[in-house]
């Protein structure tokens, strides 16, 4: 009896064995570790490269991101959504801090769950600057204080001391002196919890984690989404603006369909185009952008005078051009930070009042250069040397009284005795059909006022 029972405990014993052998192999199977870097200023390219990054990381099935982070940090609203996005991953996201995680790169590194550090690095010296490295007003550093001690919160580190990292003001007792920004070294981040090992290497890192059995899957960014990254930073939307307005300027000067059309619709293409594929742009931006040049168009050729349509067409444009380098979801902007859509606006208004008169010099430039043989005719021809531009049939209708027969913007078409002449409005604009009487005849155009009579 004592047999059997003893040959039925092996049995139990062996079959608990087998029963286990999918749960060992599964605990065996390699982790899926996903591999990205933020190595440059926090911009519009470090956001959607993040967002795309989570989104393959997610579509793999992995297990860790692992995020190599070197930077002096970069715009506050791309930080904002870089850390937003770190927060709601599904998937751990370890921070492996390789040199500098400065202002804006701390904020991100610390919207991590884990945080490692490469010896001689630092982390922290989170005060809001302008582009000079000027100190912003308090408000912005209020704000910023608040997403450092929210952060901080949220991942069980010391909030104090991320505020600390912020403004200078702040005493830390033990931890930083009031009147300096907290910047912490890898051993110090360490011994105050916003690190939790040193390592050299995401190997090391790994080890140190205790992922034993792992495979890595990097990044890969092709030469597309450098290009479209390139092509939505800031300067270079604001350079493409500038070419826009500029060459819709060039093509009003002159008639006919040229070079300034073809330069601003390829400008415009590459600027809308890589909003759109990266999901800032939808088509309702574009098309009030295609309204605004429209009403534009018509205000300066069809209607008379500079109004509502002006006016209308200058605001569709500027709201085509802002709203396309901001996120939105439709026409929802509440998840918008206010200080992106002021900064994307200044960057469009700079844009544009840059454009307009570099535009104008460079025309007169262009007209006055040899460099192409020149555009524009210099040679003089007096009165003189016999030259005359006068018909003694179109001097003769000087005080003669015709009809506008279209509308004089301030150049157009008069009638006088059944007979068509090119004319232009001496003082402002004629409407068409309006009575007018010939004062002058300058450049082979009749000078007309409109008839008091």
């Amino acid at each position: 009896m004592h047999l059997f029972k003893s040959s039925l405990y092996a049995v139990f014993v062996a079959l608990m064995c087998f029963a286990s052998l999918p749960l060992c192999a599964q605990d065996a199977a390699p982790k899926k570790v996903y591999l990205f870097s933020i190595d440059e200023e926090i911009a519009p390219p470090a956001s959607l490269r993040v967002e795309k990054a989570i989104e393959e990381a997610l579509e793999i099935k992995a297990d860790i991101i692992v995020v190599h982070i070197n930077t002096f940090g970069g715009t506050l609203d791309d930080a904002d959504k870089i850390r937003t996005a770190f927060q709601q991953c599904t998937i751990p996201v370890w921070a492996y801090i390789d040199n500098n995680a400065a202002s804006a790169g701390a904020l991100i590194s610390i919207a991590c769950d884990s945080i490692f550090m490469h010896s001689g690095s630092s982390i922290g010296a989170a005060t809001v600057v302008d582009q000079t490295g000027a100190v912003q007003p308090d408000k912005y550093q209020s704000y910023m204080r608040s997403l450092m001690r929210s952060t901080a919160e949220a991942q069980g580190r010391r909030p104090d001391i991320a505020e600390a990292m912020v403004d200078p003001d702040i005493h830390v007792e033990g931890v930083s002196d009031s009147g300096k920004v907290l910047t912490f070294t890898t051993q110090e981040a360490i011994r105050y919890g916003f690190c939790e090992a040193e390592v050299e290497s995401v190997a090391a890192l790994l080890q140190h984690a205790g992922v034993e059995q792992y495979t890595i899957h990097e990044q890969r960014y092709s030469f597309i989404d450098k290009l479209i990254g390139f092509l939505v930073t800031p300067v270079v939307s604001g350079i493409l603006i500038m070419l826009i307005i500029g060459g819709i300027y060039f093509e009003l000067q002159q008639p006919g369909i040229g070079f300034p059309l073809i330069l601003a619709l390829s400008a415009a293409a590459l600027y809308f185009a890589p909003l759109y594929l990266e999901g800032l742009a939808s088509y309702w931006e574009i098309l009030i952008f295609i309204v605004g040049i429209v009403l534009i168009v018509l205000e300066l050729f069809v209607i008379p005078g500079f109004g509502v349509a002006g006016v209308c067409g200058i605001i569709c444009l500027v709201v085509g051009l802002v709203f396309s380098m901001v996120g939105n979801v439709g026409f929802d902007f509440s998840h918008i930070p206010g200080g992106l859509i002021a900064n994307r606006l200044m960057i469009t208004l700079v844009s544009i009042v840059v454009a307009l008169p570099l535009s104008i010099w460079l025309g007169k430039k262009l007209f006055e250069s040899t460099l192409f043989g020149g555009l524009a005719l210099n040679t003089e021809e007096s009165t003189s040397e016999g030259f005359t531009v006068a018909s003694s049939q179109e001097l003769q209708l000087v005080g003669s009284k015709g009809i506008a027969s279209t509308i004089l913007r301030p150049a157009g078409k008069v009638t006088i005795d059944g007979r068509h002449y090119d004319a232009v409005a001496q003082i402002g604009y004629i409407d068409k059909g309006a009575s007018v009487v010939v004062v002058d005849y300058v450049n082979g155009s009749l000078v007309v006022v409109v008839d008091k009579d």
